[in-house]
């Protein structure tokens, strides 16, 4: 069962951004770091970044650091994740994860 909910995929051209949001209406969601997924037809789920739960912490997979900004707003339960100068390669389904729960994910398709 879906427990987080996400929103900020959607197609965009190589170089653009997007902001993708997952968030959760519980408030315990603010004392739980986040992890991003990226999942790609045919491969397997890879790490993208995380968030610890203050929120003065990140990590991000290779490819994703100095373009990736994971930040949050524990007021809003949300966490987010600003995707910049994206490549054709970070085409994928992207998902959240925090304690047991995880999101739908959200496809962001990124075009050449």
């Amino acid at each position: 069962q879906v427990q987080l909910v996400q929103s900020g995929g959607g197609l965009v051209q190589a170089g653009g951004s997007l902001r993708l949001s997952c968030a959760r209406s519980e408030t315990t969601f603010i004392v739980y770091s986040v992890t991003w997924y990226r999942e790609i037809p045919g491969a397997e789920r890879e790490f993208v970044a995380a968030i610890n739960w203050i929120g003065d912490k990140s990590y991000y997979e290779d490819n994703g650091r100095g373009r990736f900004i994971n930040n949050r707003d524990n007021t809003k339960n949300t966490v987010y994740l600003q995707m910049n100068s994206f490549r054709p390669e970070d085409t994928a389904v992207y998902y959240c994860d925090a304690n047991t729960w995880w999101g739908p994910g959200t496809q962001v398709t990124v075009s050449s």
